[in-house]
């Protein structure tokens, strides 16, 4: 297997105790998807045997050697629900034997140590949450639905109700997601946008459509959900934007560097974006 690409937040490199990344395509043995790539999805058109090995070596490369790391996900419903992960976690009780996740919703929050919290992507938004102070963190998979929901906040509120977190203490990364270059939206979108936030105007551009197409909608998931934070009490200089879009970043080869959802016509694997607390 060749070595996996996983991106990570240097400016949280201090916190020793924290492990995270955002998975790429590149360094997985599925054939599923144009060549050898990472797929860590259950997609249908994968071999679950390598979804299984992929998923191995994204928790491998993120730990340290030798040390045991739980992988915890959920079964993605573009909501605005949050779960919180207990010690239950470490007995099997949150997966299927398969290693499917068992939980709905769209978040993920957790003290516990030993436990990878994570969220799939092939465009919507990850946004990672540590409290560096009460030692607590938490994924979020936040879709134009997802974000409409408010997940961030309920997220973060969730932290303070359960481990006592001061938003003003928290440090949070806005991953790899699909951008506003490319994210073209319905009317619908913008009105449910409008219907829910102060600032959406500020989120969408009309761009004049090709070819004699009509102009075309798009929006910055990004910006909402880092407008989502600040609102929810984090520090705007305590947020992170790794600014990287999935439908249209590549290697340096000029290959994609992410599964894309939309640029790949519904036909596309997964990345895992996953946070947790070292033993």
């Amino acid at each position: 297997m060749v070595e996996i690409d996983i991106g990570t937040v240097a400016s949280w490199d201090d916190l020793g105790w924290l492990r995270h990344g955002f998975s790429t395509r590149a360094g997985g043995i599925s054939t599923a998807y144009s060549g050898l790539t990472l797929n860590l999805g259950w997609t249908r058109e994968d071999d679950p045997a390598h979804v299984r090995q992929n998923r191995s070596a994204f928790v491998q490369a993120i730990s340290l050697p030798g040390e045991p790391m739980q992988l915890v996900a959920i079964r993605q419903i573009h909501s605005g629900v949050v779960r919180v992960v207990g010690d239950e976690a470490l007995q099997g009780t949150l997966e299927t034997p398969e290693g499917k996740a068992v939980l709905e919703g769209d978040g993920l929050v957790t003290n516990v140590p030993g436990v990878l919290l994570a969220v799939g992507t092939a465009d919507c938004v990850p946004v990672l949450v540590v409290d560096p102070v009460h030692r607590a963190v938490g994924a979020f998979h936040a879709g134009w639905r997802g974000t409409v929901a408010g997940i961030v906040e309920q997220g973060i509120s969730l932290m303070q109700q359960q481990y006592k977190s001061q938003p003003r203490e928290m440090v949070a990364v806005v991953g790899p997601s699909i951008g506003a270059c490319c994210y073209a939206v319905g009317e619908e979108v913008r009105e449910q946008f409008a219907a829910r936030f102060h600032y959406a105007q500020d989120l969408f551009t009309t761009r004049p459509g090709t070819d004699g197409q009509a102009p075309q909608l798009y929006v910055d998931l990004w910006q909402a959900n880092r407008h989502q934070l600040i609102d929810a009490g984090v520090a705007p200089e305590r947020i992170s934007m790794i600014g990287e879009c999935t439908a249209c970043s590549r290697t340096v080869t000029g290959e994609r560097k992410y599964f894309s959802h939309r640029a790949e016509h519904g036909v596309a694997g997964r990345m895992l974006n996953a946070i947790g607390i070292a033993r």
